[in-house]
């Protein structure tokens, strides 16, 4: 009598080997990263122990400093050193306020990833239908009009984008609230009143039941969120009409307005579906890139995140606050990376295999 072989053996290996090709994936490129990151902060002429101690101290001090640092050891030692330290959590310690990096990313990140995930959800609640709507009437108005609507996002600097805003919505209008997180009436009672979970201030305020300061966080928020929801409107919608239009022109779309298939079906069924794999991966460098590319918007806002953080850092030469959030930022882009593979075999059962 004839056994059948028992497959699930064999799909748990197959499993076990996803997952360990994966993590393999993950530690490699992340060590890659620190790698660069170390390497460029060698390149870049500024000496450390002189950042620390200043330029009036003995070369004794600095020759202790060095030693104690490990800066007198060979370069792949240091490295070495590096990536233990931050694999431990350690990411140095800030020059200009003597507090561990860690620490101040940690507190400056939730601001970043609170402007960030709004900006994306804006511009993803508009970016995908509007790019699926221009794809089924091409050449039509509506679409020349996402078309425009996406060439300026590409084309207006953020920057002045920010400032009219302030000048029209905030200065002459008053619809929203100034730069920073909150007004300093509630700025002031932020650590003394309310439990933050998150760091992020409209959920904290949700979760504590404070519907005015939400209400004060959502008015400061909106105009920023917005503004960078633009700009990954642009980029989604484009990338979805494009994707679109290719899905719309397949032989299996033509057979289901064959046989009858309501077109709203089609579109928004069969055809947006196998555009969602391509599309998760724009939504994703989306993402990422609102999470570190919002410097400017958070410089003109008063934003207290992170992109700000690394550039107040850069400013002053304090190198250990600017990689250690560049490797936070890297990390973040890791790990949206991974999602977006887990959100793959979710969506599409072919990539499960």
């Amino acid at each position: 009598m004839t056994s059948i072989p028992n497959p699930a053996p064999s799909r748990l290996g197959q499993l076990l080997r996803q997952i360990g090709s994966t993590a393999v994936t993950l530690f490699v490129t992340f060590v890659g990263l620190l790698m660069v990151t170390f390497f460029i902060s060698n390149i870049i002429p500024v000496d450390p122990v002189i950042s620390i101690l200043g330029e009036r101290a003995s070369e004794a001090q600095m020759e202790e400093a060095r030693e104690r640092l490990g800066l007198n050891q060979p370069l792949w030692t240091q490295f070495g050193i590096y990536v233990n330290n931050t694999l431990h959590g350690d990411l140095g310690t800030s020059i200009r306020t003597r507090e561990p990096v860690l620490q101040e990313v940690m507190q400056r990140f939730p601001a970043t990833l609170e402007l960030a995930t709004l900006a994306t959800i804006l511009g993803v609640l508009f970016g995908v239908p509007a790019g699926v709507i221009a794809a089924t009437k091409p050449g039509s108005f509506f679409d020349q009009f996402v078309r425009l609507v996406g060439l300026m996002g590409y084309s207006m600097p953020i920057f002045w984008l920010g400032l009219m805003g302030l000048l029209l919505f905030y200065g002459h209008l008053g619809w929203v609230g100034g730069p920073g997180r909150l007004d300093a009436v509630y700025q002031m009672s932020l650590d003394f009143e309310l439990t933050q979970y998150t760091g992020m201030i409209m959920v904290d305020t949700a979760l504590n039941g404070r519907w005015d300061m939400f209400a004060n966080a959502f008015s400061h928020i909106i105009l920023p969120a917005s503004l960078l929801a633009y700009i990954s409107m642009a980029y989604i919608s484009r990338m979805t009409r494009s994707f679109m239009m290719n899905e719309l022109g397949q032989e299996y779309i033509t057979t289901a307005r064959v046989k009858g298939m309501p077109e709203r079906r089609v579109i928004w069924v069969h055809a947006l579906k196998n555009v969602m794999v391509p599309l998760i991966t724009v939504i994703a460098l989306s993402y990422a890139y609102l999470l570190e590319g919002a410097v400017l918007t958070e410089t003109i806002f008063a934003w207290p995140g992170l992109g700000s953080y690394i550039t107040d850092a850069l400013m002053v030469a304090d190198m250990p606050a600017v990689l250690g959030g560049t490797v936070v930022v890297g990390a973040a882009y890791i790990g949206l990376n991974m999602l977006s593979d887990l959100l793959y075999r979710l969506v599409d059962p072919r990539a499960r295999t």
